[in-house]
């Protein structure tokens, strides 16, 4: 005869147990950040709207020179147009006529 029962394991979690992954609490902590992130996101993109070139229409490069700080645009076919980059986070940005340009206050490349 044995000495001691053995009894099926618990149907009851014990501490030893991991918590599960998914809870309602970090659930309504996810809605939030992604409310959050939604309402960031959307204001970023808005405010370098300007700086990004979504089409081939926007196609004059507002530069900003090194040396003087200046603002120059280049229309395609200057001489320099091909060469020159547009880097936003220096307040560089496209634009779509000469005339939004010149309004912004940037001028012509003389070359």
């Amino acid at each position: 005869m044995p000495t001691h029962r053995s009894f099926p394991p618990p149907r009851y979690q014990t501490k030893k147990q991991a918590l599960p992954l998914f809870t309602m609490q970090s659930f309504y902590l996810a809605i939030i950040g992604v409310g959050v992130l939604g309402y960031v996101g959307v204001d970023a993109v808005n405010s370098l709207a300007p700086t990004i070139n979504l089409s081939g229409a926007c196609n004059i490069k507002g530069n900003v020179s090194i040396n003087s700080g200046e603002r120059i645009y280049h229309i395609p076919g200057q001489k320099f147009y091909a060469e020159t980059k547009i880097s936003p986070q220096y307040g560089e940005r496209w634009f779509c006529s000469e005339a939004e340009a010149r309004a912004a206050g940037w001028r012509k490349a003389s070359r």
